[in-house]
């Protein structure tokens, strides 16, 4: 590939992130070598050094950063929300949102957690334990309150969190229900998974029903 950029400067390193993060995702991170990303960049491989020492780095950067930019938006989501319930309803928006736009991020995260070097690793971990702490210090605090019946808060956090990412495998834009139609639902499934048994259905009350909004393309 011809060279299209210089090989400085916070663009090229924009670039270089851009290109790891679709190389890694289609091709894998044991596949990616450094001669291809750099092809992909359009600068010589050994310009790569001005920027990331190993593929290890970059790789391990790129998680890093999805995380704690994941818990960064999480905290504003859930800036003023004072019940549980609402905490909870606005995690699950959240999340369900970000995940539909981070489709790669999210892949990467999860699937090349084992690529990292163990002190990566070990970071890493602590990362997506903060988050899945937010999720379930709201539990905790909906059961005290008696909002929530929870047989077992880690064991919901992990359920809830399993439900919510997976949409990350089958959602596609422009399908037959709108954005916020899968948000609304996915509010629905996880208010009513925790909901005390014949407490009323306050799982989303913006609209009457959550499957409202169809798309038929």
């Amino acid at each position: 590939m011809a060279r299209t950029i210089g090989s400085h400067g916070p663009k090229t390193m924009e670039a270089i992130r851009k290109a790891g993060l679709r190389l890694i995702f289609e091709h894998g991170y044991a596949a990616m070598s450094l001669r291809q990303l750099a092809a992909e960049v359009g600068i010589q491989s050994g310009s790569l050094y001005n920027h990331i020492s190993t593929k290890q780095e970059l790789l391990f950067d790129l998680v890093r950063d999805h995380i704690n930019e994941l818990l960064r938006q999480l905290d504003r989501a859930l800036q003023g929300k004072q019940q549980p319930s609402d905490k909870l309803r606005a995690f699950t928006a959240f999340h369900v949102t970000y995940h539909m736009t981070k489709k790669r991020e999210v892949f990467i995260a999860n699937s090349e957690l084992r690529s990292l070097e163990p002190k990566n690793y070990e970071e890493i971990v602590a990362l997506r334990g903060a988050y899945e702490q937010r999720l379930a210090a709201i539990l905790a605090e909906g059961v005290a309150e008696g909002e929530f019946e929870v047989v077992d808060i880690q064991v919901a956090t992990f359920a809830i969190l399993a439900l919510l990412t997976g949409l990350t495998t089958w959602y596609r834009p422009g399908g037959r229900l709108t954005k916020e139609a899968i948000v609304a639902a996915h509010e629905k499934l996880v208010l009513s998974s925790v909901a005390p048994a014949g407490a009323p259905d306050r799982a989303s009350p913006r609209t009457p029903s959550p499957l409202g909004g169809l798309e038929r393309r």
